[in-house]
């Protein structure tokens, strides 16, 4: 397999991050877990969500201390989220991620 462009790499990493949260996989820490990603390469793929118009905002749990809570994603825009999940398969290997 030829090596992947950082186009489709990061496209395909922001499309797996959001499917990640969408099925429950919605904190920074369990992100990192599932994927292997950095902590600043977590965050920044979920800030660049907004670049795809994929509406992701971290909603903060209810009595709970400084920034204690979870993302969601709110509305996909032009992404068809039945897409990513019959293409799991394909990003995850050519993100290389398990």
């Amino acid at each position: 397999m030829t090596e992947p462009s950082k186009t489709r790499s990061s496209f395909y990493r922001r499309l797996y991050v959001a499917w990640l949260i969408s099925q429950g996989t919605d904190t920074i820490p369990a992100i990192m877990a599932a994927t292997g990603m950095p902590r600043r390469t977590a965050q920044d793929t979920l800030s660049a969500l907004a670049e795809l118009d994929i509406s992701c905002a971290f909603e903060q749990t209810e009595g709970a201390r400084h920034l204690q809570g979870h993302y969601r994603i709110g509305d996909w825009g032009p992404i068809n989220p039945a897409w990513i999940k019959t293409q799991l398969p394909v990003i995850k290997q050519t993100l290389g991620y398990p």
